[in-house]
Formats: C-alpha cells, structure tokens, sequence
C-alpha cells in the first residue's frame, strides 16, 4: 500500500507534518517502538509507529531520525501522549532526512493502526487474511475476555483449514485453536518448542519445519514490538531467544507460495499485540515484587514490608479471604562472556513456568510477581494459607519437579553459551521471614549452580543435606571451626552466665523468628534482640544473613 493511502483513511487519526513529496512509497509493514535504536529490529519499508519515550533533547530525535532512515524505514507517525505534541527538532530532522512524518490523534490507539496497516498489506498479497483481521479487531476492542490469540487461531482454522498454536519457549501451550481438536501433548510441545529454539541459535531462517511422530510442523516466531524482535543472526538473538512466543502450524511451509509465507508472518504480528498487552499487564506486578524486595533487602522493618504485603495479596491473589504465605524462588541466566544481560530473561521464564498450585485459568502465571536486577530474577510465589494441621512448608512449588518438562526445551535455547539455575525457598508466613526466604533461596540457586547441566534447580530441603557431610568432616577440621565460632560465646558465658550459646541454639530452631524464640525462652524480645547482637558483636557474624546461620548451625552439630 502507498503511504498516500493512510492519509486517506479518517480513521487512522492521521495529519502530516512533513514529507508530501514522498507519499508514493510503498509499505511493506509496521512496527511499534519506544526503543532509542530500533534499527536492527527492522527489515526496510515498515511504517514505524512511536509514542517519543526515547525522546529526551533535540540530539535524540537527529539520531532516532538517522538510524532508522538507515534501516530502510518509509515513514515515521509520531503519538502525542507522551509530550502532548511532535516537538518541532522531530520534524526538523525528517525533513533533512526526507523521511515523512505522520502526528498520530490521542483517539487513535496504535494497534488501529497497526491492524489497518497489516489488513491492507496483506490484501494486497492474500485476500484471505482479510477476514482475520477484521474479527481480531473485535477481539482487540472487547477487552481481556475477548479471547486473546486463541480467536485469532481459530479463523485460521475456519479460514485457512489450519491446525495452529501458540506455545512458549518453555514449550507450555499458551493458546490452541478449537479447530485444532485435543489439546496437543506436553511432550510435543516440549519437542516443538526446543527445536525452534535451536533453529533460531544457529540462525536458521524461519518457518523452521520439524517432523514428530510423523506429522510436519512449521514453527514461525512471535516476535514482540514492545521488546523489539531480534533477527536471525544477530548477535543479540541471546536477549529474546528465551521470551518471544511460536507459532506451530501443522503444516509444511516448504510448499507454501510466498503469499501464504506473508500471511502467516500477518498473523504472527497479530498476536505479538496480544503478547505486548499481556506483558503490560504484568507490569503492575513487578513492580510490587520490586518494592518489596527493596524493602526485605534494604533492612526495613517487619511492618512496613507486612503492609507492602497487603497491597500486592490482592493483586495476585483476587477473591483470597485470608492472608497467603509466600515462597521465594531466584532464578539466574548467565551467558558465556557477561556481555548479554540475563535478568529480562531469567524474569520472563519464571513468569512461564511459575504456576500458582491452585489458581486456574489461561494465565495461572498471572499470579506470579517477578523483579530482575542484572542476572539474577526473584520471585514472591503467593500461596494460600492453610489450616493449622497442616505444615506451610510442606506445600508449594518442589524444586525438583519445577523444570521436568521445560528443561529440555530451554537447555536447546541455552546453547552451549548459557546456562540457567533455580532457587526455591520454604513456604513462609509473614513479612519477617521474607528476607531469610531470600537467603535460603539464592543459597540453594548456588546448590544448584554447583551441579552440571543447563538447567539446573535446588530447594530448601536440600539445605539440610549438608548435615550428611559431618562425619566426613577431619577431626582437626572440625576442632577449628567450632572453636572459631563458638570458643568466644562460651568464654562469655562463663565470665557473664549469659546464656548465649542456649539463645543461639534457640534462635536457629525457631528460623529466626523473633517473637517464637523469645516465647520459647521466656524472654522479653528486646531482651532477646540485646543477646543476639552480643552474639554477632563477638562472633563478627550477621544472624539475618542465611550464609552465617548455616555456619552456626554446622558448628552446633559439629560440637
């Protein structure tokens, strides 16, 4: 289509700020950024749509300009939510660049434009695809009921006569058209999803085609606009290889004319906006488990964390009656070199295979609110309280069964550059034991770490293992250590009948919990508090941190 022809619709919201002379270019396509480069995202003739988040002073806008005129862009439409207008360095540089400039009405979402820019493209190549758009559009305007891709499979099977899904890269089914019949096996998405991931490490050109149990499928990636899709080849294809969705159709697109090629790639643009806006979704989750995961490192009290707490239950756990206990699982992607950042990625597949043990539903990883920080991603697990007979740490997420049957898949993504591990923490019941769920659940992500494989987990019971290794432990060893540890709390308690060795023993039986210990020995809490800092004053020891109470606790054993 010409770009002449968008100006033309009126209900694109459309007005022209510059570059009347070039309006016989030809679009090919569409992309939606924020991103201060997109350029290696782009492929040459797409009409780009963006809301100038990038934009800080006039030098932004000359080089945004700049690289994506390089990249072969044929036009530029600018939203004004942002800034509340197109600042005038922005029309400035596309006017020396010759590259036309578009405002975009506040009235006007960009997925209109986008819809009405892939239905045009597309018509002009199939005039199949017509029709899904035009239903996609109902689906888009009616809201998350509106039934998300699966709407959108199911016209390619009553279009299209296609059988079609939408899988993660862990290989869980996200979404499955009607027309599909029985849901397609576990082990077969797993199959599906790891062979698309390989094929994409080694830069292999898609649709990638795959034969299981004698039934061909082509695997097309759904590559994000909001996250920017990385091309084959490209040496960043580590940054998204573990987050963008596929689409698996039974079929073989080695036969397929280059029009139905074009198609599918249309529908596969499609359900990236549903991806995008189930992404937004999220974002109101972590940033509650970034709040308070500041909290639970930064020191704060037990009561400004237990408030932050009240705030999110709701948001993870709507309906829940009573207040839930929480579980800590640390997750690391660490790619070989340190030059690509593992965080987003770590954060995007404990999103995916994080699932609330009773919740139901499309989306059960919904509930899940995930921070990132460099490599490393931490999760808060909300999980519903149960009754007093029964043992809070007993239920939950199980390291060992957590990555079964994504572990494959992942490890084909991970290459022989990667490498994934997991953390999980016991079940605990307030705010005050948060940060030692923390430090037992990265304590246990470097039991993990210590293993061989791609994909390895460890859990808090397997923390207590260590207890296995005493007997093994030289004599000598074992003098040393204790009496590095202990020697000074029992010197003290003979000089002041002090009792610190009894409060240390006490204090590691009831996990730290203040009020537990302080009961258990019949003691004010302040008093408690007074006797613990005595401990870590003449020990030169921190008893918040797990890493020293596991020290002390092997010590007790060992004397």
């Amino acid at each position: 289509m010409r770009l002449r022809a968008l100006l033309d619709t009126d209900a694109l919201g459309l007005r022209l700020l510059g570059g009347e002379d070039e309006l016989d270019r030809t679009v090919r396509g569409v992309m939606t950024t924020d991103l201060s480069d997109p350029s290696r995202y782009l492929t040459g003739g797409e009409l780009v749509l963006t809301g100038l988040a990038w934009r800080r002073d006039a030098a932004d806008s000359e080089r945004f300009v700049r690289l994506v005129v390089a990249a072969g862009v044929v036009a530029l439409a600018s939203g004004t939510a942002e800034l509340g207008y197109v600042p005038d360095d922005l029309v400035e540089a596309c006017a020396r660049h010759r590259l036309p400039l578009f405002a975009v009405n506040e009235s006007v979402a960009f997925a209109t434009i986008t819809e009405h820019v892939v239905r045009q493209v597309s018509g002009e190549r199939a005039g199949d695809l017509a029709a899904v758009v035009d239903r996609h559009r109902r689906l888009m305007t009616s809201g998350p009921t509106g039934g998300g891709p699966d709407v959108v499979l199911d016209l390619l099977g009553s279009d299209l006569d296609l059988r079609a899904w939408v899988l993660s890269p862990a290989g869980r089914a996200v979404a499955g058209s009607s027309a599909a019949g029985p849901e397609l096996p576990a082990d077969v998405c797993a199959r599906l999803a790891g062979e698309h991931l390989a094929a994409t490490r080694t830069g292999r050109r898609a649709p990638h085609r795959v034969t299981v149990d004698g039934t061909t499928y082509s695997l097309f990636p759904i590559r994000s606009g909001a996250r920017g899709a990385t091309a084959p080849g490209s040496r960043d294809v580590r940054e998204t290889v573990l987050s963008d969705w596929l689409l698996a159709v039974e079929a073989d697109a080695g036969d397929w004319p280059e029009e139905r090629l074009d198609l599918l790639q249309g529908v596969t643009q499609l359900i990236s906006v549903e991806r995008d806006r189930r992404d937004a979704a999220r974002t109101v989750r972590r940033r509650l488990a970034q709040e308070v995961l500041e909290l639970v490192q930064t020191g704060a009290a037990p009561a400004e964390i237990a408030a932050r707490l009240r705030v999110a239950a709701p948001v993870l756990l709507p309906g829940l009656g009573a207040a839930p206990h929480w579980q800590v699982v640390v997750a690391r992607v660490e790619w070989a070199g340190g030059d690509v950042e593992g965080g987003p990625v770590a954060q995007s597949l404990l999103e995916e295979i994080l699932v609330d043990p009773l919740s139901s539903g499309p989306e059960p990883s919904d509930r899940i609110a995930v921070a990132h920080t460099g490599d490393e991603a931490i999760a808060l697990v909300p999980l519903p309280a149960v009754s007093s007979e029964h043992d809070g740490s007993e239920q939950g997420l199980i390291a060992d069964t957590l990555l079964g049957s994504v572990r494959d898949p992942l490890a084909a993504g991970l290459a022989d550059d990667g490498r994934l591990t997991i953390g999980v923490s016991a079940a605990v019941h307030s705010a005050e034991g948060l940060r030692g769920a923390l430090e037992e659940a990265r304590h246990a992500r470097r039991v993990a770490a210590a293993r061989s494989g791609l994909v390895c987990a460890a859990g808090h019971q397997e923390l207590a293992s260590h207890v296995l290794l005493l007997p093994f432990v030289p004599d000598d060893v074992r003098r040393a250590f204790t009496a590095r540890l202990l020697d000074p709390l029992r010197d003290y308690d003979r000089k002041h009948r002090a009792e610190l060795i009894p409060t240390l023993e006490a204090f590691l039986d009831c996990d730290g919990s203040w009020t537990r210990c302080a009961s258990r020995l019949h003691l004010h809490v302040n008093t408690l508090r007074y006797r613990v800092g005595r401990i870590e004053q003449l020990t030169n020891r921190d008893l918040s941190r797990l890493e020293d109470k596991l020290d002390f606790f092997l010590a007790l054993r060992m004397s």
